[in-house]
């Protein structure tokens, strides 16, 4: 039993260390960094960006539109939103959306841009 703690103690400084180290080597950026390293170090938005006047409406809209409208909102969470809506009437405010299960401020934050009511 000692010997399996032992070796999974092992494992778990090894990785921890990898990871550090990875992500140290990733910082460290040469004068000739390419355009496609850095292209690589960006993350990608899940969805563009859309202007205001091609957001979706949230008291309007379907779930099919919601999800595919919003960043980081999925067919459930979309789902939520319809029934949050169809229970307690229109949405007043953006910020009312927090009060669906699963949106919380950094998700409203994110799809601000992406939504109207």
């Amino acid at each position: 039993m000692n010997n399996r703690i032992t070796k999974m103690l092992f494992t778990f400084i090894l990785a921890s260390w990898m990871t550090t180290f990875t992500v140290h080597a990733a910082e460290v950026r040469s004068p000739g960094t390419s355009a496609q390293t850095e292209k690589m170090a960006k993350p990608a938005a899940d969805k563009p960006v859309v202007a205001e006047e091609h957001a979706v409406d949230i008291n309007t809209a379907s779930a099919e539109e919601l999800s595919e409208a919003m960043n980081g909102v999925g067919i459930k969470k979309a789902q939520a939103i319809v029934k949050y809506r169809q229970e307690f009437g229109p949405f007043n405010s953006i910020e009312q959306l927090q009060n669906v299960p699963g949106i919380g401020p950094s998700l409203l934050e994110r799809n601000r841009g992406r939504i109207k009511w």
